[in-house]
């Protein structure tokens, strides 16, 4: 059974077969084949045999060809797709509006309570408040041991126990700021993973806006050229002398 049949016998129920799959659908869910992009007009009757200009198909098959013909595209102009390309025409096909991945929902999570603590000490490991504080601690340090103001210095010159604090201190600190940046790399990638899909997911949008103007323009044309013609003709048999 034909497009055709299918439409006189569901007229009333306005609903039509799509040439794809061969299940019957409401018509706000089905599109002409004709309708559509030459080249994915072209691809859809490559592999229907009976696709022609009339035919329908439905959303979720014109998704699925859909995908199909922008991937081709990237990878001629890529090459081999990455996964974030994948992800991005998954997304595409299923006709959501945006683009998140887990990892990027994952950067945002709940920290827990070690990567807090390596958050705030190179925050403050990383500021002037640090920096003063630290002095004024080796000042006071240094010259309550020189001045005398304790009858036996706890750690006289050349402040062996100073330097044995500032040797566990930087051993502690350092593994801890490291820590703290890796984290935080971790989630400028997957921020940036994120920044591409979504990026790339608006250029598939508007190249697809781009090719329908195009194929809309170029139907106009014909219209016009048509109407141009029957003008043409009506004017030929007007000044014809035999139609006068």
């Amino acid at each position: 059974m034909n497009n055709h049949s299918s439409l006189a016998k569901n007229g009333q129920a306005k609903t039509g077969q799509c040439i794809v799959c061969g299940r019957t659908f409401p018509l706000s869910k089905l599109h002409k084949a004709g309708s559509l992009r030459p080249h994915l007009y072209e691809m859809i009757a490559e592999e229907v045999k009976d696709c022609a200009p009339t035919s329908l198909i439905c959303d979720e098959d014109l998704a699925r060809f859909r995908r199909r013909y922008v991937e081709q595209l990237l990878e001629e102009e890529r090459g081999e797709l990455s996964d974030l390309d994948r992800h991005v025409l998954d997304s595409f096909e299923k006709g959501t509006l945006t683009v998140q991945t887990d990892s990027a929902a994952a950067a945002d999570r709940k920290s827990s309570f070690g990567e807090r603590v390596a958050d705030k000490v190179a925050s403050f490991g990383g500021s002037w408040t640090f920096i003063l504080s630290f002095i004024a601690v080796l000042v006071i340090w240094m010259a309550m041991n020189v001045i005398g103001v304790f009858a036996r210095p706890f750690d006289p010159y050349p402040f062996i126990l100073l330097n044995l604090v500032l040797s566990c201190l930087a051993a502690l600190q350092a593994p801890v700021i490291m820590m703290s940046q890796k984290r935080q790399e971790e989630k400028d990638r997957l921020r940036a993973e994120n920044d591409y899909m979504i990026n790339l997911r608006a250029e598939l949008e508007i190249r697809q806006l781009h090719e329908k103007i195009d194929h809309q323009m170029a139907k106009q044309w014909e219209r016009l050229a048509e109407l141009q013609q029957i003008q043409i003709e009506l004017l030929e048999k007007r000044d014809d002398p035999r139609h006068g």
